[in-house]
């Protein structure tokens, strides 16, 4: 039985993984025809319906942080999903990027210990599925730029950035490793909400449009 989830509708075997339950709602609202909860257990809203195809799929909110986020794709695999696609945000490292710069996960460094709680070797660089991660290249064209990024533990900050890691975030290597373990299929798609060191953010609105299209190019794989 899974431990977090309590699902009150079906769960797809494609998923759209977020760590924030709005940005769950934001992405079912976009992305799905009639969406229905399917879990709103620990705050953990999850989402399933129709896409755009007609293609089933699970949108799931995974809470803050690796751990949590790779318990609660245990229990997505328990519950049948195969393939997912997280949309997450991170904190740019890399002085070249911008606030709302989509960012496609080449590898994920694994810098917190949470990681290694999953399989992971410290500072090992965990590569997502090479064929998601291709399709989403196709779908999203010059909106996206590959990228090596490190998961930490705690607040990115760019002390915490190991050499190469153009970004920093909280969720995707400990998300990998575990998918890994779990044989699933995760690609990442990460969008920069912060610049290291300085206070340049996105506005509400500027997130919420990255989000949509970020969701939809992750929506588009899915569907295929």
């Amino acid at each position: 039985m899974p431990i977090y989830l309590r699902p009150t509708a079906p769960i797809a075997p494609d998923a759209i993984l977020v760590g924030d339950p709005g940005r769950a709602l934001l992405l079912a609202q976009e992305l799905l025809e009639q969406p229905k909860m399917s879990n709103h257990a620990r705050g953990l809203w999850g989402y399933y319906g129709n896409g755009a195809s007609g293609k089933e799929m699970t949108v799931q909110s995974t809470g803050i942080g690796g751990p949590s986020a790779a318990l609660v794709l245990a229990d997505l695999a328990e519950l049948g999903v195969r393939r997912a696609i997280r949309v997450g945000t991170c904190v740019a490292a890399d002085t070249a990027l911008s606030p709302g710069d989509l960012l496609l996960v080449e590898a994920a460094i694994a810098t917190g210990g949470s990681a290694s709680a999953f399989g992971a070797t410290p500072a090992e660089a965990i590569r997502p599925n090479h064929e998601l991660s291709d399709q989403l290249r196709s779908e999203l064209g010059d909106d996206v730029s590959g990228a090596v990024i490190a998961s930490v533990d705690a607040h990115p900050d760019e002390s915490a950035a190991p050499l190469g890691a153009r970004a920093l975030d909280m969720q995707t290597a400990p998300l990998l490793a575990q998918a890994r373990t779990l044989r699933i299929a995760v690609a990442t798609i990460l969008i920069v909400t912060e610049l290291a060191g300085r206070p340049a953010a996105l506005e509400k609105a500027q997130l919420e449009d990255r989000e949509r299209l970020a969701g939809r190019a992750a929506a588009g794989v899915l569907s295929r």
